[in-house]
């Protein structure tokens, strides 16, 4: 059976989180986070009927109050987001904000937070049991620390629903992260957390902003081993990248044993994003959510919360990217064969101009090499992925050569 038919045989309630006010989240018509991108995306999914699958609803995501936010954040840096939401001139430059990379702007606080109402309200929703999957594509803000804005995140989504379902009775939650940089903001907040583990799978910090994110990065205390960190090398393609997530994240979840999966989708990893330098497919971003679905599905009885993260290539890769991601989670997979719906092609012309994608696929054949062929020390893939593993799976009872 493959892992389409798993997919649509399962047919979870599932909830995607979207209304127009998203696109609020707006940081100028010259810098690369668009929201154009979540506008293209949505309608995507509708064209592809996604959303009105029986099994799917479409939730609108409110902006919580500054107490969900104050779960991870410090009340003085949510403080210092209002102040410059209020007056963007003001210049408070420990909050973050104010910089190239997340400029201030009137209205910040309420765009950012609504981004987290969508991941705050899937936590409620699983935890409810009214879905078992929850997509919130706007979110996936990781770089946002506790006290500080960063590379384009003001709020982290991910790790305030993370710190709900913790608070409300979820002992392991496990965040995965396969944005093209890594996912420090997360990884910080519950860097000494035995409760969370944090996976990022991300161009190694060498060559790429935040500069973070190496194997030797593995938690503190009685978190350590919880951090696990798989920097790829500059330029990985699909063959490297899958291999190494098939040889980290299967192994090393199914020893944590989560009740809940948190991932971020961060689709910049792709060839045609100008952000990172890697070369992977669509199609093997598709592959990563089906493996996310299938380890959720395995693991925690399907109960996963899947969002966004970055992507730049904002009328071509992320539109196709998490439509699959929506595709998959509420087990209506799209073929990479399928062509894109014509209505979706000419609204893109007109609305954007360019030359909108024909295929929902890249047209690349996709394989790589499992772990269990054996792991080849000249070859700087399978380096990077025994850092990690000599360093993470000695704590889990793992052989960092053979499990």
């Amino acid at each position: 059976m493959t892992s389409a038919t798993r997919g649509k045989d399962a047919l979870h309630p599932t909830s995607v989180y979207w209304d127009p006010q998203l696109l609020q989240y707006n940081f100028g018509d010259y810098h690369p986070m668009s929201p154009t991108r979540l506008d293209a995306t949505m309608r995507l999914v509708r064209e592809l009927g996604l959303d009105t699958a029986e099994n799917v609803r479409v939730t609108v995501p409110e902006v919580p109050e500054d107490s969900v936010l104050e779960l991870v954040h410090t009340p003085e840096y949510v403080a210092s987001v209002h102040a410059v939401s209020e007056d963007p001139t003001r210049e408070i430059p420990e909050c973050g904000l104010g910089t190239e990379d997340t400029p201030g702007y009137e209205g910040i606080h309420e765009s950012s937070a609504r981004l987290v109402g969508g991941s705050y309200q899937g936590a409620m929703d699983l935890l409810s049991g009214s879905v078992v999957h929850a997509v919130n594509f706007s979110g996936g803000m990781h770089h946002a620390a506790a006290d500080r804005a960063s590379g384009f995140c003001v709020y982290n989504d991910c790790a305030v629903a993370i710190q709900h379902l913790l608070d409300n009775g979820v002992q392991r939650v496990l965040y995965v992260d396969v944005d093209g940089h890594h996912g420090d903001g997360t990884q910080s907040i519950f860097y000494s957390e035995p409760r969370v583990m944090t996976i990022s799978l991300h161009e190694t910090g060498l060559s790429l902003f935040p500069g973070s994110g190496f194997a030797n990065e593995i938690g503190e205390g009685e978190a350590a081993g919880t951090a696990v960190n798989v920097a790829v090398p500059t330029r990985a393609d699909d063959s490297q990248w899958l291999r190494a997530f098939d040889a980290v994240v299967p192994p090393i979840a199914r020893e944590f044993r989560p009740e809940v999966i948190v991932s971020q989708h961060g689709c910049d990893s792709h060839f045609q994003d100008e952000l990172t330098h890697l070369r992977v497919s669509v199609d093997g971003q598709r592959q990563i959510a089906l493996s996310m679905s299938e380890l959720a599905g395995e693991l925690c009885e399907g109960r996963w919360l899947a969002t966004g993260g970055g992507g730049y290539d904002v009328h071509d890769a992320v539109p196709r990217s998490w439509a699959h991601l929506v595709g998959v989670a509420s087990g209506h997979p799209v073929d990479v064969s399928t062509p894109v719906p014509q209505p979706w092609r000419d609204y893109m012309s007109e609305k954007y101009g360019g030359r909108p994608p024909e295929s929902m696929g890249d047209d690349v054949d996709l394989w790589w090499r499992s772990w269990e062929i054996g792991y080849d020390p000249n070859d700087e893939t399978d380096r990077s992925i025994m850092a990690t593993r000599k360093e993470v799976f000695p704590h889990w009872g793992l052989d960092p050569w053979y499990d």
